[in-house]
């Protein structure tokens, strides 16, 4: 296993992007700390660092829509991980399965697969 303390943190964050372990559709990415990654090891769900709440969140806590961890990556300059996940109902909060569901255009491009206000 990787030593967590090689990984280049920024500002005690290392970039977290989450892909569907089957179709590779990327859903979201957020930031982890240490205590993050650690827990999503121990675990094997998916937990994250909020820079706004400045606090640790286990993802679909709310919701249900959690991310079931197959696989971590780490990227060559060891500043990402790349997590390979089962996703459970949708990623993205807005109701998407994933949250890279507008193009630049500003066309919902995604699937809605769920109603934010049923489940928030």
């Amino acid at each position: 296993m990787i030593d967590f303390d090689t990984l280049k943190y920024e500002n005690g964050l290392i970039l977290a992007v989450v892909q569907d372990q089957i179709s590779r559709e990327v859903l979201m990415c957020a930031y982890m700390n240490r205590e993050a990654l650690e827990k999503t090891v121990k675990t094997g769900i998916a937990h994250f660092w909020s820079r706004s709440r400045k606090q640790l969140w286990k993802k679909g806590e709310t919701s249900g829509h959690i991310q079931k961890v197959k696989e971590i990556r780490i990227d060559c300059d060891m500043d990402s991980v790349l997590l390979l996940v089962e996703q459970v109902g949708g990623a993205c909060h807005m109701g998407y399965r994933s949250c890279f569901y507008r193009n630049l255009e500003g066309e919902v491009v995604g699937e809605k697969v769920f109603e934010p206000e049923d489940v928030y």
